[in-house]
This record gives C-alpha cells, structure tokens and sequence, in this order.
C-alpha cells in the first residue's frame, strides 16, 4: 500500500472515510475493474458506486485506464494510483466514527484475504509469518514502536521496487502475489473471547507455516 501523497488535511481524510470509497480504494488496488464490475462485486448500487469513483478520480486515488466499446455504449476502466496515507496530524483531528468508518473496510478487506489464502494455501510457505505480541509499554514505547513500523514500510517500498526491476528484466518469471499486514493499535480494554490455546499457552503467540 504506497501513499499517493500524504494527506495533512483533516478534511480530505473524511472524504476519503466513506465506507465504499475505502472498499473502492482496496478492491482496485493493483488490478482494473469497471463500475459495473464494482457495484456486482460489492453490492452497490451502479449510480452510487459511479459516484464515488467519480470523486476518487477528482481527489487523484484512482484513474482512467481504457475504455471499451460495448453493446453501443462505452465501459470505462479503473485503477487505484495508489493508497492515500493519513499523516498522523491529520489522523488526529480526524472524528472517531470517521476513523471507523475509515478503519473498518480495512480490518473486513484484511480478515476475507486472509482466510480465503488459508483455505487456498497461502500459509503453507517455509516463510510465511504469524506473530501476535501483546505489549505493555509508556507514551515514549508507543512512540518508538509507531516509527519502527513507519521505517519497516518505507522497507518494504523498496524491497518491491527492486523486486519490480528484476521482474521485469526477467520478463516477470517467479512473480509472486503476497500480502504484508502491519497494525498498531491499543488493546481493548475488555478481554476479547477467543478459541482455547492447546496444551495450556497463553500470552505471546508465533506460527510458523
């Protein structure tokens, strides 16, 4: 998920909030799709949908990538230009239900992927990486683990932008779909149920497929 810019305004960060936009954003992110395509896929109506790319492609997240002649009218092509990133100044002036409405599209979008690549085999790689790790840590802790993350993504950027440039030199042989998931967030403070731990542990967890 590469920003498109960095957005510093808490205003623009609630036009973008809106639940399927956000849903438009993901769906569209690293593939095409018309809005007919769009609307069946996320059960929307086609003038709403419509809509809302209308207003993606004005804030610069999506754009025009062919149009297609079809049954005497033209069928217009998509693509996210990449993810917006929410600069934390702008994240916190930012209303709470904005941020769920903001949040929760993801988190549905992160949850559907995983599952679907369990049952598909995604996890059976050698190198594939699960790691739940409850903290307790002070406002500095909170601080330094929110850089880390930010120093791992801009990582990450460039491990695929080399990966791009061999890729392409080697006319796209190998070529691998993954997904790198990274979240950061304060613990609910009511215990949340989940299915027991065999052979009694508890506490920080690591799989390793």
């Amino acid at each position: 998920m590469r920003p498109y810019e960095d957005i510093t305004d808490p205003s623009l960060a609630k036009a973008l909030a809106h639940p399927l936009r956000t849903q438009i954003l993901t769906a569209l992110e690293g593939r095409t799709a018309s809005p007919s395509e769009l609307a069946v896929e996320l059960d929307a109506p086609l003038g709403v949908l419509s809509y809302h790319v209308r207003r993606l492609v004005a804030l610069g997240f999506v754009k025009l990538v062919k149009r297609v002649p079809r049954r005497g009218a033209v069928e217009h092509y998509y693509t996210a230009t990449s993810h917006p990133l929410i600069s934390d100044s702008a994240w916190a002036s930012t209303p709470s239900i904005v941020k769920q409405a903001t949040v929760k599209p993801r988190l549905d979008t992160i949850g559907a992927e995983a599952f679907a690549a369990l049952a598909d085999g995604g996890f059976d790689a050698a190198e594939t990486h699960l790691t739940r790790t409850p903290l307790t840590v002070d406002v500095m802790g909170w601080k330094e683990l929110a850089r880390s993350l930010e120093k791992l993504m801009r990582e990450i950027e460039r491990i695929e932008a080399e990966s791009k440039e061999r890729l392409a030199r080697a006319d796209h042989a190998d070529e691998q779909d993954v997904s790198v998931v990274l979240m950061l967030f304060h613990r609910p403070s009511a215990p949340v149920a989940t299915s027991p731990v065999k052979n009694g542990t508890a506490g920080r967890r690591r799989a390793r497929a």
